[in-house]
């Protein structure tokens, strides 16, 4: 549900405006970065789905963020999400035709199409997701919480994301409303400057 993945380039338009002018590649830090989506359970607690396996493209151009290139594909097979201990009927479910029907459909995907921002630390970004072959737009509040750098030089970003989906939009509607159709996303992650190509295999 990766619209959740996604938001990561909301960072473009919060970035400094001294920043480069050309997109700049970065990588995710997977130490520290935390992607999940969660849901009322019949009204009596709220539980949550973590992806934990993705990658794509996250080329961000802090001066112009329309130039900003984000693209995340999330691998749902081979232990691509996590529920916590002990709930191997669950992902067997979330697996199932039910829900993700990862026999047929084993990734989702995340293209973002436009940010906004008034204040440069506040924003939303909007993309397409894509699951079960169905897409929709989503849009996500991000707010970037620091900028700075890394030991070696190259640009770090952090920051949080939330926003809502609808999960029967994309034939996910088992058990509405009992368990409710309204989905949370949210984002928490740092991003680093991808390391000049030389110094990439080290």
């Amino acid at each position: 549900m990766k619209r959740f993945a996604i938001a990561l380039s909301a960072a473009a338009m919060i970035a400094p405006a001294t920043a480069a002018a050309a997109p700049v590649s970065y990588d995710f830090d997977r130490t520290h970065t935390e992607i999940s989506a969660s849901w009322d359970h019949q009204g009596y607690s709220r539980q949550a789905i973590h992806f934990t396996q993705y990658d794509g493209t996250l080329d961000l151009d802090l001066e112009d963020p329309s130039s900003s290139v984000v693209d995340i594909t999330f691998t749902l097979v081979d232990e691509g999400f996590w529920v916590g201990a002990h709930h191997e009927r669950f992902v067997n479910h979330l697996n199932s035709a039910d829900l993700f029907d990862t026999a047929q459909f084993p990734s989702a995907r995340f293209v973002a199409t436009s940010f906004e921002t008034e204040d440069g630390t506040t924003g939303t970004m909007t993309g397409e997701l894509t699951i079960r072959d169905l897409t929709h737009p989503v849009t996500l509040d991000v707010t970037l919480n620091r900028s700075d750098e890394t030991s070696d030089g190259r640009s770090k970003l952090g920051f949080s994301a939330t926003g809502t989906l609808m999960r029967s939009e994309w034939g996910l509607g088992f058990a509405v409303p009992n368990i409710s159709d309204e989905v949370m996303l949210t984002i928490e992650t740092e991003l680093v400057e991808s390391a000049p190509a030389e110094n990439a295999a080290e």
